[in-house]
C-alpha cells in the first residue's frame, strides 16, 4: 500500500520512524511519501518537508511564522493529491494535521486517514472532536485514560500503547559503556544533571538561559544538556553566547537516552521528555516558561482542563515530580527542588516508586507492531 505521513516534531518523527520500520515487515510493497525528520528518512527517504521548518508553538510564533506555515501546508496539499495514498498516518501535531484531515477527506474521500497519538482534548480545545468525528476515520491512542475520554464524547478509540515503552525498551537492548561514553564527550567523575529545554525553538529560548544560570551554582556537578535532535547546535551556540555560566555547561546531541541512564537527577522542560525520564527511573523537576507567567497561570483553568501539565502526573492523576510552571520557574524555585533531587534520599524513593505506576499504567510494549497490524489489516 502507498502511506503519506506526517509528523511535525521530532517526538512524532521517532514514533512514525518505528511504525515505518514495522509496517515495512508486513507489507512488502509499502511505499512512503513523508513530512518528518531524519529518523523517517532510514525507512522512506528525504521528506518533502523536513519537521524542523514545521517545529513552532504558541499563537505568536505562529503569526510570525505564517507564510512558512501557508506553503509547507500548499507542499503537504499538492503531494498528497499526486501521490494518491492509501492510507494517511497523522502524527501528532493537531493544529496542522486536523486541518490536513479536512483536506484529504475533502479530496481524497476514499482515502484512510488515521491519526496516530490523539490531540489532548483532555486537557484543552475539546471543541476539536468535531473536527475528529467528521475527518478521522480511527484514532490510536498511547494512553490508557484517552479511551474512556474519547468514548464519553461518543468517539472509538484504539490504545495501542505508548511508544516511549518500546523505544526505551529497545534502547535497553544494548550496554552502556559508560567509562568509553564519558571519555569520548570530555565527561569527568561527577555526577550528572540532565537538562532538557524542548524540542521547539520558543521553548530553548525561554528556559536555556534560566537553566544555565542554575548549573554555575552547583560546581560539583555537571550539568549536561541533551540538544534537540531537530535543532542545529548553531542555535544553542547562539543562546549560550548570550548566558553567564555557560561554561558549566557541555552540550551533546543525538545521545539523550546515554545521558538519561547517566543522570543522576534532571531539570526537564515539560513535554515526552519527562516520561522517558520516568522510564528511566530518573528524578526530575518539570519546567516550562510561558509568557506573562503569573498571569497565565491565574488563567490556566480556562484553558487548561487537567490539574497537571506533565504527562508523568496526569497519568497516575496525582503529584509524581514537582511542576515549576510559569512565573514558578525561577532560580530560586528550581534551586530548592534540585536540592532535594540531589540530596534527599527518601524524597528521591518516593518519586522512583510513583514511576513504577505510571510504568504500571502504560502497559507492555509493542505499541508500533499493534499499530502496524492494525493499519495495514
Amino acid at each position: 500500500m502507498k502511506y503519506f505521513f506526517v509528523a511535525g516534531e521530532s517526538s512524532g518523527d521517532l514514533h512514525a520512524s518505528r511504525l515505518m520500520k514495522e509496517l515495512l515487515k508486513i507489507d512488502e510493497r509499502a511505499e512512503f511519501m513523508f513530512l518528518g525528520g531524519d529518523k523517517m528518512s532510514r525507512y522512506a527517504g528525504t521528506p518533502i518537508v523536513h519537521c524542523r521548518e514545521m517545529a513552532m508553538m504558541g499563537l505568536v510564533n505562529i503569526l510570525r511564522n505564517i507564510r512558512r506555515l501557508a506553503k509547507i501546508r500548499r507542499i503537504a496539499q499538492q503531494s498528497v493529491l499526486k501521490f494518491a495514498p492509501d492510507r494517511v498516518i497523522l502524527v501528532d501535531y493537531a493544529g496542522f494535521n486536523l486541518g490536513f484531515a479536512k483536506f484529504v477527506k475533502t479530496h481524497l474521500p476514499d482515502t484512510e486517514v488515521d491519526f496516530y497519538i490523539a490531540p489532548k482534548l483532555w486537557a484543552s480545545r475539546s471543541w476539536r472532536i468535531t473536527k475528529i468525528r467528521n475527518y478521522v476515520d480511527r484514532m490510536f491512542t498511547i494512553f490508557p485514560f484517552e479511551t474512556a475520554y474519547f468514548a464519553r464524547k461518543g468517539y472509538m478509540v484504539d490504545y495501542v500503547g505508548n511508544p516511549s515503552v518500546d523505544a526505551i525498551a529497545s534502547y535497553r537492548k544494548r550496554i552502556l559503556d559508560r567509562e568509553a561514553f564519558c571519555k569520548a564527550h570530555n565527561l569527568d567523575g561527577r555526577k550528572i544533571v540532565l537538562l532538557m529545554a524542548g524540542s521547539r525553538p520558543s521553548e530553548v529560548r525561554d528556559c536555556l538561559p534560566l537553566m544555565v544560570e542554575v548549573a554555575q551554582h552547583y560546581p560539583d556537578y555537571q550539568f549536561v544538556l541533551a540538544a534537540a535532535p531537530n535543532l542545529k547546535l548553531d542555535f544553542y551556540n547562539k543562546i549560550l553566547a548570550k548566558c553567564k555560566g555557560r561554561d558549566f555547561l557541555t552540550v551533546l546531541q543525538n545521545c539523550t537516552y546515554e545521558v538519561m541512564e547517566l543522570a543522576y537527577a534532571g531539570i526537564i522542560n515539560s513535554g515526552t521528555a519527562t516520561l522517558e525520564a520516568a522510564l528511566f527511573g530518573l528524578p526530575q523537576v518539570v519546567v516550562y516558561k510561558v509568557f506573562a507567567g503569573r498571569l497565565a497561570m491565574a488563567l490556566k483553568p480556562l484553558f487548561i482542563r487537567t490539574k497537571y501539565v506533565s504527562l508523568v502526573n496526569i497519568i497516575p492523576r496525582r503529584e509524581v515530580v514537582k511542576e515549576l510552571l510559569g512565573h514558578q520557574f525561577t532560580i530560586k524555585n528550581t534551586m530548592s527542588e534540585l536540592d532535594r533531587l540531589l540530596n534527599d534520599g527518601d524524597y528521591r524513593s518516593e518519586m522512583v516508586a510513583g514511576y513504577e505506576q505510571v510504568r504500571s499504567l502504560l502497559g507492555p510494549g509493542g505499541a508500533p507492531k499493534r499499530l502496524a497490524r492494525k493499519i495495514f489489516e
